[in-house]
């Protein structure tokens, strides 16, 4: 059997009559400039990369309405994907660092400055990471037509013939199984519906998915779920094994959501977007939607947030530098 694999993871001038150091007459200026007494003032935004449908989307739309019923103030979704998911946070990146537009993304956030060349933003440096919002596995499916049941028939077909592949998970999987491949990337245009047009028109073998967007296609029996892709089993999809219990040992690679604003928003208000987002996370309504999508809440300070995120690029980075994957 031939295998193919695609797979789709400031300073503002202020004049001061006072005295002081010059780092405390630019945090002053920034904080007096963005205080978060008042903040909100006018409604805020909230940019989503993916497309209308996605789990970013859904749950950005949970998330919404609990912030303005919190802030008394609109707060909007709205949908700019394209570029391969690059689009929404090119226009968050160039917007003003005010607090009123936010970027809900994927663990694609921390890792596409690995895999994609000519970004016209900087995935790190040009945002700042607020909070996590939820962790919930991949699923691990092949195409119908590739006659494959178990990730035990993966790995050993992927053995006797190497296919291609595209997604920082997979490569993650194959290394923890052995096996390697020739890494695909898609195309800017594809969409998450393409891949999967793809992966059931067998035009690929396997690939890492979320599960809300294979779920209906593995009910309906034109995609195999082989394995989820965290330690833990999903509730959604409770008979499919852990990869780790499919004999892949240890191995755990969830997809993570979070909330990220321009680079320059000032401190106080970055703070009460962290506050206000995390104790609507931890409240019962949003925990609870956040279960029935599979998932589970998140929760880190500011700046653990900020750190997490810059251990995942730079674990990105090792895992694509020892594949010799090349953007």
């Amino acid at each position: 059997m031939r295998l193919r694999l695609r797979s789709i993871t400031m300073l503002l001038p202020l004049l001061v009559a006072c005295g002081g150091s010059h780092a405390d007459t630019v945090r002053n200026a920034t904080n007096l400039a963005g205080s978060a007494q008042g903040y909100p003032a006018k409604p805020v935004r909230i940019i989503e990369p993916f497309g209308a449908g996605g789990g970013p989307d859904l749950l950005a739309r949970a998330l919404a309405p609990k912030l303005s019923e919190l802030w008394g103030q609109p707060v909007t979704v709205e949908n700019i994907p394209g570029a391969g998911a690059t689009a929404g946070p090119a226009q968050v990146a160039k917007s003003s660092a005010d607090g009123y537009t936010l970027l809900i993304n994927t663990n694609a956030q921390a890792y596409s400055a690995v895999f994609l060349k000519d970004l016209p933003y900087d995935p790190l440096k040009d945002f700042i990471p607020i909070i996590p919002l939820t962790r919930q596995p991949y699923v691990l499916v092949a195409g119908k037509a590739a006659g494959l049941t178990t990730v035990g028939e993966l790995i050993a077909a992927a053995k006797a013939k190497p296919g291609t592949a595209t997604h920082i998970g997979v490569e993650k999987f194959n290394q923890a199984a052995g096996i390697k491949a020739l890494h695909v990337l898609p195309l800017p245009s594809d969409s998450n519906a393409d891949t999967i047009a793809n992966a059931i028109a067998g035009r690929f073998t396997y690939y890492l998915v979320p599960i809300s967007l294979a779920l209906p296609h593995i009910r309906d029996g034109a995609l195999v779920a082989l394995g989820v892709s965290t330690a833990r089993r999903s509730t959604l999809l409770p008979e499919v094994p852990t990869i780790a219990e499919a004999g892949v040992a240890g191995f755990d690679f969830p997809i993570w959501y979070g909330i990220w604003v321009p680079a320059g928003t000032p401190n106080s208000v970055v703070d009460k977007l962290s506050s206000d987002i995390g104790r609507i996370v931890a409240g019962p309504e949003l925990r609870g939607w956040i279960a029935k999508h599979g998932g589970e809440p998140m929760s880190m300070t500011q700046p653990q947030f900020a750190r997490f995120v810059q251990s995942e690029s730079e674990g990105a980075a090792r895992l694509v530098k020892a594949s010799g994957i090349k953007p």
